[in-house]
């Protein structure tokens, strides 16, 4: 009994979206929390987000400042650490604390771990979803690399943490979603495949990437225009390079020609 009525459960339900006037209570309440070194830099004076921390807190009884800490945002996506919903789990008072069974042998595809508890009111063991390496392999979970090809799967370097930490998401949505309040625990977002994770996560090509590379693409089109550009002026000037010096010693000539006729006229007259 002492124990369920520790348990984290919302003294009185609070929406800060449920009429005007809890949401001006809820942007007074939050204010002190957007000023506060204390927070992490996501809301820092960052009313919206700290609003939506605040209902989330009173939807699962938890501290404010506690989903703050414990909220990631992986890919665009909002998602709870596995050691914070663990602990929501583990106070919501309708269960035991999540226990863990481990089997199979130890760095090999059988290797895994599965996560149980029992329910206080009927007594019942509750077992969720076996977690293998080898499904960590098959589900793309156990590598992952950068753009520069450097390995970042924690899979590798800390198997049996991450194996613990899934099995306990998975038990966890099962048995109780309404903790997890339908987020995915930031190690199985950081995890998930999609189009656009692969792109960031195998160094394929990026939105930024391919915009930059059709800038580059389309630099190569304009040259032939600058080349007609410039042909036209190198047309015009080979032009008087042959025609004009032709015209100039004709000149040249010509003046000479009637200068030595006007001397021989003044010699002859003299």
């Amino acid at each position: 009994m002492n124990e369920q009525t520790t348990a984290l459960q919302p003294v009185q339900q609070f929406n800060a979206f449920s009429n005007i006037e809890a949401f001006e209570a809820a942007q007074r309440m939050v204010k002190p929390l957007a000023t506060s070194d204390l927070v992490p830099t996501a809301f820092k004076n960052n009313i919206g987000s700290c609003m939506i921390a605040l209902n989330l807190a009173n939807r699962i009884g938890a501290d404010p400042l506690q989903v703050m800490q414990s909220l990631y945002i992986v890919h665009g996506k909002p998602s709870f650490s596995s050691a914070f919903l663990i602990a929501c789990f583990n106070q919501c008072g309708r269960y035991t604390a999540i226990r863990y069974e481990m089997f199979g042998e130890r760095n090999t595809d059988s290797w895994g771990c599965k996560a149980y508890t029992t329910e206080r009111a009927t007594g019942e063991l509750i077992e969720g979803v076996a977690v293998t390496i080898g499904m960590a392999k098959a589900e793309g979970w156990w590598s992952k690399k950068d753009k520069m090809g450097r390995e970042t799967s924690k899979w590798q370097t800390m198997p049996e943490l991450m194996l613990h930490y899934r099995a306990a998401a998975f038990l966890i949505r099962l048995v109780a979603p309404e903790i997890a309040l339908g987020f995915q625990s930031t190690e199985e977002v950081r995890d998930v495949i999609d189009i656009t994770d692969t792109a960031q996560v195998v160094g394929t090509p990026s939105l930024d990437d391919i915009a930059l590379q059709t800038m580059q693409a389309e630099q190569p089109k304009a040259e032939p225009v600058s080349e007609e550009v410039n042909a036209e002026p190198t047309s015009t000037e080979e032009e008087p390079q042959t025609e004009l010096p032709k015209a100039s010693l004709w000149d040249d000539d010509r003046i000479a020609e009637i200068a030595r006729n006007r001397k021989t006229t003044n010699t002859e007259e003299q």
